[in-house]
């Protein structure tokens, strides 16, 4: 069996998320693909939108495949979500699968900083997306470092998508805007539920 997860904040999940697990889906073919909405994130803020909101925005994910689930086992923990602990739950519910870690390429350029990195590694093939024009070098060194380490390293392929989660709750990208980089159901979540209200209403 092979076991996909996928985690982040999704403070909203937009279209490059989904493009991300579309390429990371594509390349691992897993038999789940298991979306991790964080509790508390390490390295940011903490949300200020709640854990249930944004795992119900998550249901979004289900639509690229039917081995894609969604789950809260992060909000349920409380306190900080660290990528290593998910991993060994996910070891310890799937015997003998084979995990696969999606990370941007972000992430796996600080990849080091991680908490327990080197466990992570160990449990985890690393499958990275979004890559940027012109950054091929530094991600196929950061690969070659974590390899030598002990780790495994794909690459999918997905462009890097014109915007982050924290352009939309800021207003940068205006909300008349909004459908464009959103899926329709987290469109609705944020409708009903009042979200980022710091922008002009969105449009019908």
């Amino acid at each position: 069996m092979k076991v996909l997860l996928y985690g982040g904040t999704f403070d909203p999940p937009h279209n490059g998320h989904m493009n991300n697990l579309q390429a990371a889906l594509e390349r691992v073919q897993p038999d789940r693909a298991i979306v991790m909405p964080a509790g508390i994130p390490p390295h940011k803020a903490a949300s200020a939108t709640p854990g249930a909101v944004r795992l119900a925005m998550c249901q979004c994910f289900t639509a690229l495949s039917p081995a894609v689930e969604v789950s809260d086992w992060e909000i349920r923990q409380g306190g900080r979500s660290y990528t290593v602990h998910t991993l060994e739950m996910l070891r310890d519910r799937y015997p003998g699968a084979q995990l696969y870690l999606s990370v941007g390429s972000d992430m796996l350029l600080g990849f080091q900083k991680w908490r327990r990195w080197q466990d992570i590694l160990q449990m985890a093939d690393l499958v990275v997306e979004s890559r940027r024009p012109g950054d091929e070098a530094a991600l196929r060194g950061a690969a070659e470092a974590l390899q030598a380490a002990g780790g495994r390293v794909l690459f999918a392929h997905a462009e890097s998508y014109p915007c982050a989660s924290s352009d939309l709750r800021t207003g940068k990208i205006p909300r008349d805007r909004w459908p464009q980089y959103l899926p329709p159901p987290v469109l609705q979540v944020i409708q009903s539920q009042g979200l980022y209200r710091g922008a002009d209403p969105l449009p019908e």
